[in-house]
């Protein structure tokens, strides 16, 4: 695993023209049933991917921190939302609640999460790929091939699937 996550960046940029150029297609006309297909491939992937092999995503990126998060993420580690703020967060250039650094603080050496039943919606959402009108964050898909080996076989699986 630690080769491929060493090598997915390279991976991801020498397919970028290739996956911009397909997620643009796509954005201007999605398949009929894309969401199904998206749902199938998903879960395609994640019965023969582990994440508690990689855990790239939580080493290399942060998420995004809803209000949501905030005030659950307080009360279970029984603190005020402002000193649980000043204690894991910063302000992102976009004025999003994101971790003040990575890897994650919650991330124990064995890849396990120690907030996992309450973790950030970003967190439990990741990497995207079985979202509904998945055409409308192909930005964001384009960022997580980089990150996540998943991510990079789902879209691999996907284009080859479309293109037929």
């Amino acid at each position: 695993m630690d080769d491929i996550i060493r090598n997915l960046p390279k991976f991801a940029k020498d397919k970028y023209k290739e996956n911009k150029a397909f997620f643009s297609k796509l954005k201007r006309k999605p398949p009929k049933q894309l969401d199904y297909l998206m749902q199938e491939l998903h879960e395609e992937e994640f019965r023969k991917t582990d994440c508690l092999e990689c855990a790239n995503c939580c080493k290399t990126t942060g998420p995004l921190f809803t209000a949501k998060d905030i005030e659950r993420l307080s009360k279970y580690f029984k603190m005020k939302p402002h000193l649980f703020i000043s204690t894991y967060l910063k302000l992102d250039e976009e004025n999003d609640y994101v971790l003040q650094s990575t890897p994650c603080a919650f991330l124990g050496s064995d890849n396990y999460c120690s907030i996992y039943d309450v973790r950030p919606k970003a967190c439990r959402e990741f990497p995207h790929t079985d979202r509904k009108k998945f055409q409308q964050i192909s930005h964001l898909t384009l960022k997580n091939v980089a990150i996540c080996p998943a991510a990079y076989n789902i879209v691999e699986e996907m284009k080859t699937r479309i293109n037929k």
